[in-house]
C-alpha cells in the first residue's frame, strides 16, 4: 500500500486559516509532504515544481477561477483534485465535475472528512496496485469492449484507435465496469467501490461521472449502447460488447 509519507498534497486556498487547519489535521493523520498556494499563478508554479498527487482546490481565488485552473493543473501529471468551496448549489457541483474535478466538499467542512476522503483514495490506489484483474483480456492488461479499449496499467482509454483524455476518477470508474461486465451496480455500490467512502456520496457524483464516461465511449451519449442504465437498480457495462 502507498505510504502516506510519500503522498504530495497541494492546498490551493487563499484563506490562511483554512490552510493552517488542513495542514494541522493532515500532519496529524500522517501526511508530511504538504504545500500551499493562494493564487492560480502560485498553484501552477507549485504544480510544475512538485507534481502533487492530490490537490485540494478552492474555486474562488484572487486571480481567477479554480474551475478553469483545474484543467490546467492536469497538465502536471494526473492529480486527484478535490474542490473545497462555498459554492454549494447542484449546478456548482455539476460544473465542478464537468471541469475535471474528482470530488467536491462544500464549506464549512470538517477537515477530518477531507482527510478521510484522501485516505480512501490512497487505499483504493493501493488495492488496485496489489490486486490482479480477474478479467484481463490480454497479457498486456487491456480490456477491449467494441469500439473502445482500456489499458489499466498505462492509464489509457483508446476509442476507435485514438487516445481520449480521461480524468483519474472517471478512468477508475470505467475500469471498475470493465472488470465486471454485465453486472449491475447501484450508485451506492459504485461510490463505495470506486470512491471508497462507504456509500457516503450524493447521487450527482456518480451520475456526472457516468455521463462523462458515456461522452467518451458512446457513439451517441444520449442513447447509450455500452454503459447502460438499469431502471431502479443502477448501471452496467454491456457484456455482449466485450471482444
Amino acid at each position: 500500500m502507498t505510504s502516506l509519507t510519500d503522498i504530495t498534497i497541494a492546498i490551493v486556498e487563499d484563506e490562511r486559516s483554512i490552510v493552517t487547519m488542513l495542514q494541522m489535521v493532515l500532519r496529524r493523520e500522517g501526511f508530511h509532504r504538504l504545500y500551499a498556494a493562494s493564487t492560480c499563478a502560485e498553484a501552477l508554479d507549485l504544480a510544475a515544481r512538485v507534481a502533487p498527487d492530490i490537490i485540494l482546490l478552492d474555486i474562488m481565488l484572487p486571480d481567477g477561477s479554480g474551475l478553469e485552473l483545474c484543467s490546467r493543473l492536469r497538465k502536471f501529471g494526473n492529480p486527484y483534485i478535490l474542490f473545497l468551496t462555498a459554492k454549494a448549489s447542484d449546478l456548482d457541483v455539476l460544473q465542478g465535475f464537468a471541469m475535471g474535478g474528482d470530488d467536491y466538499i462544500t464549506k464549512p467542512f470538517n477537515p477530518l472528512e477531507v482527510a478521510a476522503r484522501i485516505q480512501a483514495r490512497i487505499r483504493r490506489m493501493g488495492e488496485k496496485a496489489s490486486t490482479a484483474s480477474p478479467v484481463k483480456l490480454s497479457s498486456s492488461g487491456e480490456y477491449r469492449f467494441g469500439r473502445f479499449t482500456v489499458n489499466e496499467a498505462e492509464g489509457e482509454l483508446i476509442v476507435e484507435g485514438q487516445p481520449v483524455p480521461c480524468p483519474a476518477q472517471v478512468f477508475q470508474l470505467l475500469v471498475h465496469f470493465c472488470k465486471h461486465p454485465g453486472i449491475v451496480f447501484s450508485k451506492e455500490q459504485l461510490y463505495d467501490k470506486v470512491w471508497g467512502i462507504n456509500g457516503q456520496g450524493d447521487d450527482s457524483t456518480v451520475m456526472v461521472h457516468i455521463r462523462r464516461i458515456r461522452e467518451r465511449i458512446e457513439v451517441d451519449p444520449g442513447n447509450p449502447k455500452l454503459l447502460l442504465t438499469v431502471r431502479g437498480l443502477g448501471y452496467k457495462l454491456a457484456k455482449e460488447s466485450q471482444e
